[in-house]
């Protein structure tokens, strides 16, 4: 406890403590007016004068050192108590430079590269006077339907769990005094990625068991990051708004896993508290919000309008009101901003060294994400020499759509279009022929004619095709996750112009492929990879790079799938091969994946040995071994993701058919064998129960390394 906060807290009138509660709109140095425009109604004197009267806490969504230092000049010379303000903004997945959506990092399997490219993203976003960042987003997202997935980690908890705590600690660094120290927020808690029909907003209807096992676990494994900010979610669970939840913000987040940072309100979230019909008015949201361990209210203002006359009247004790406060100082002592409050305010842009640097990077995290899913007759790689290419697409030339959502501040000088990309690599441009053939949305006239021209003239065509970058972020939930029908139209005519067809798809969500797309000759899921988009694709087009991205998701056969996750547990009827009508299924497709979490492939030939256990017992409290041998029998150095699965034979509880335990990336080159192992523990196999306690039960497992969820030889062990 410090000295120095207790003798500013002693000094604060009533409304300078609620004061340090109100984030709002940084209307100063405004860089992203377009998102929520309807509530960025302050104009720049109006939020200075709230900062005099020591009313604001934090400010947001601005950008540059000079505003920056007039608005910490103001708040320290003068407020009264000069108390300096922190400042924030949406940093999801790049400053600057641009790296992939978290979905389409997540791809990497390589949480190190999460903890790389977000350090570098803090490097870039404190030299623009920012402090803190709303990122990582953390939700385990179930039904692609669900717009928000784009900036999470896809359908698996541990992979939630790693990437989580990796971008924690890549924003935050060792230091959190140092001047790039990047403040991060697990977000959304909880269960956002779960809303009903994956109708973004919506309503989570879940089992206490589920929430503890599939939606806490990132969260607290943030937490254990040092994670200094949790924001809550949009959603209610089980009747309670997330922002109102005091079992949640509390009894877990503060109680069970001793989380000792802040707590924010997604944008104007208290407030929503009455539309969801859980508040009488506003003064009864901000009652609710804040006794259920809200301490923040993001742009709403309600906190500075009703907090006070609640704490007058009673309703609100001093202490929570105290202790809110003290949160959020104890927060800016820990960055140093109490000492210095110009951290962060003066230092000199990034070098040009550093921005090479990160353009690297972004170009390595670019072609990682990047998953091969199918690649019949070898049509992959390309060659650079005499072979003629038709791209053919609305992406071939597109600059518009390479970010992907959520990206503020990007540098769109410095982006590499696919167009660009491919023209670098090949050496003679000659041998490139660019078609839209359509819009991303809409036909060309003409032009499904003309894209078939130029495939039939071509040796290979390459399609560059996939959703627009704004089906993707905040209310873009869609009900069919498939490509738009323009889009879908030309790749089928291009299909049956008899030429192969290498598929490029870009989007921010598994989709649900078809036609001449599903079956083209390679298929390449993309994502949005950011600034050396065209870069990292011709690196991988032309076999500089062997992709080693693996599914996050599943890809279903068709949208009514959804949701739809590799980890669901077994019925009663599974689809089994003796299983003749009435099973687990629907009546136009099986119960599969089009393509399983998990997948992909590389330009080599992993071949998996069977899975072997270093004992039939694994013994309580102790471990076991779990191996196999990979060996690539193909002709090109590989890295290949061997992935460790768990099934629950028989429990108190249905588990899921599988479970991923672990995963590890490694290099095998031309002809070598390499042998993969993992560390098996009681604790990795321990669930929640029908009482609420979280074990490993007693009894038979079966374990795979394997290449996918749906891949491997089983070999079989009995916990005691």
């Amino acid at each position: 406890m410090s000295n120095r906060i207790d003798t500013l807290m002693a000094q604060m009138t009533l409304e300078e403590k609620v004061g340090q509660l109100n984030v709002t709109a940084d209307m100063v140095r405004p860089f992203a007016p377009d998102i929520n425009p309807v509530a960025n109604t302050q104009n720049a004197e109006q939020v200075l004068q709230l900062i005099r009267q020591g009313k604001v806490g934090s400010l947001f969504n601005g950008k540059g050192r000079d505003g920056a230092v007039e608005l910490q000049r103001v708040a320290v010379e003068e407020s009264r108590l000069g108390i300096p303000v922190i400042l924030a903004a949406d940093v999801i997945h790049g400053m600057g430079t641009v790296f992939p959506i978290p979905l389409g990092e997540t791809a990497s399997f390589e949480p190190d590269l999460a903890r790389r490219t977000a350090r570098a993203t803090a490097v870039e976003a404190t030299a623009a006077a920012i402090h803190w960042t709303y990122a990582p987003a953390i939700d385990v997202t179930r039904d692609q339907r669900w717009s928000r997935g784009a900036e999470g980690t896809g359908e698996d908890t541990l992979l939630a769990c790693r990437f989580g705590a990796a971008r924690v600690q890549g924003f935050q660094g060792d230091d959190l005094t140092a001047e790039h120290t990047l403040l991060a927020t697990a977000k959304h808690y909880v269960a956002y990625g779960a809303s009903l029909a994956g109708l973004d907003y919506n309503t989570v209807e879940m089992a206490p068991q589920t929430l503890r096992d599939v939606h806490l676990p990132p969260f607290q494994a943030a937490v254990d990051a040092g994670v200094a900010s949790v924001m809550s979610s949009f959603n209610d669970i089980n009747g309670v708004p997330a922002s109102a939840n005091k079992p949640l913000l509390v009894d877990v987040l503060r109680g069970e896993w001793r989380f000792n940072g802040i707590t924010i309100s997604d944008y104007t979230s208290e407030m929503e508290l009455v539309a969801h019909g859980y508040a009488e008015d506003m003064k009864d949201a901000v009652l609710k919000a804040f006794m259920a361990g809200l301490d923040l209210s993001l742009q709403s203002g309600l906190y500075l309008q009703y907090l006070p006359e609640l704490v007058r009247e009673g309703a609100v004790p001093m202490w929570r009101l105290d202790q809110a406060v003290r949160r959020m100082l104890e927060l800016k002592e820990r960055i140093g901003l109490l000492d210095d409050p110009y951290r962060s305010l003066r230092m000199p842009d990034v070098s040009a060294t550093q921005l090479a640097e990160h353009d690297a990077l972004a170009r390595d995290a670019a072609r990682r994400s990047v998953v091969l899913l199918r690649n019949e007759g070898n049509v992959l790689p390309l060659k650079k020499v005499g072979q003629r290419i038709a791209v053919i697409g609305p992406f071939g030339r597109d600059r518009d759509n390479i970010e992907g959502c959520w990206t503020l501040f990007g540098d769109a000088s410095r982006y590499v279009s696919l167009e660009d990309g491919l023209r670098a690599a090949v050496e003679d441009p000659q041998q490139l022929q660019f078609v839209d053939g359509c819009r991303l949305e809409d036909a060309i006239e003409g032009g499904i004619a003309e894209a078939v021209a130029a495939a039939q003239a071509a040796d290979v065509v390459i399609l560059a095709l996939g959703e627009p970058q704004r089906y993707s972020g905040e209310a873009q939930s869609r009900i069919e996750i498939t490509l738009p029908a323009a889009q879908q139209a030309l790749a089928d005519a291009v299909a049956d112009a008899g030429t192969p067809v290498v598929a490029l798809v870009r989007n921010g969500r598994a989709l649900a492929l078809h036609g001449g797309v599903r079956d083209a000759d390679a298929l390449l899921i993309t994502w949005f990879l950011g600034s050396q988009t065209g870069h990292a694709l011709a690196d991988v087009l032309f076999g500089d790079y062997s992709p080693s991205g693996r599914l996050p998701v599943s890809f279903p056969q068709a949208s009514g799938q959804q949701p739809y996750y590799y980890n669901h547990p077994r019925t009663g009827r599974p689809e089994l091969p003796d299983m003749k009508e009435f099973k687990t299924r629907w009546r136009e497709i099986s119960h599969e994946a089009l393509y399983p979490f998990g997948h992909g492939l590389t330009y080599g030939v992993p071949v998996y040995g069977p899975t072997m256990v270093s004992a039939d017992v694994l013994e309580r409290g102790g471990s076991i071994r779990v191996s196999a041998c990979i060996r690539n029998e193909g002709a090109r150095m590989i890295e290949e993701v061997a992935q460790l699965y768990t099934h629950d034979r028989v429990a108190s509880r249905v588990r899921p058919v599988r479970e991923l335990k672990g995963f590890d990336k490694i290099a095998i080159a031309p002809g070598e064998t390499v042998e993969v192992a993992f560390l098996l523990e009681e604790a990795m196999l321990a669930f929640t129960g029908v009482d609420g306690v979280r074990r490993a039960e007693p009894g038979a497992f079966d374990v795979w390394i394997a290449p996918s969820c749906t891949g491997g030889t089983p070999a079989r062990f009995v916990l005691a």
